[in-house]
């Protein structure tokens, strides 16, 4: 059994500042619909979301990157993070599948001005 580990901070004012200079293209770039529409419900403080859900996307490819051929063998869009109906965040990995991930943990933060993740892969 291996355990690898990742991590992530990003200053939310950075992802605000790509949403608002892009129009929509970083948000379809980086976000999956669910992602959106989960980010978007939250109203005046959606970019802190945002800026969770991309910190968590970083620590996920932190953590699964040294079991990848090529960093270009997954994409924004092949993480998805939602939360379960007690509101805890998981990952989904979406048409990608890496059959040596038994489990994987996330756990996500953020407060005025940053966002950060930490995901925990335990590998077969």
């Amino acid at each position: 059994m291996k355990i690898s580990c990742g991590t992530d901070i990003i200053e939310i004012r950075r992802i605000k500042e790509s949403i608002e200079q892009t129009d929509q293209k970083f948000l379809e770039r980086v976000y999956t619909n669910k992602e959106i529409q989960y980010c978007e419900s939250k109203k005046a403080q959606k970019y802190q979301h945002y800026a969770a859900r991309f910190a968590a996307k970083e620590a996920t490819f932190k953590a699964i990157s040294s079991n990848l051929t090529s960093k270009y063998d997954i994409g924004w869009q092949n993480i998805e993070v939602i939360n379960d109906e007690n509101g805890r965040p998981h990952i989904n990995l979406l048409d990608i599948e890496i059959s040596e991930i038994e489990e994987m943990d996330i756990s996500i933060s953020h407060c005025k001005e940053y966002a950060t993740a930490n995901v925990v892969v335990v590998w077969k």
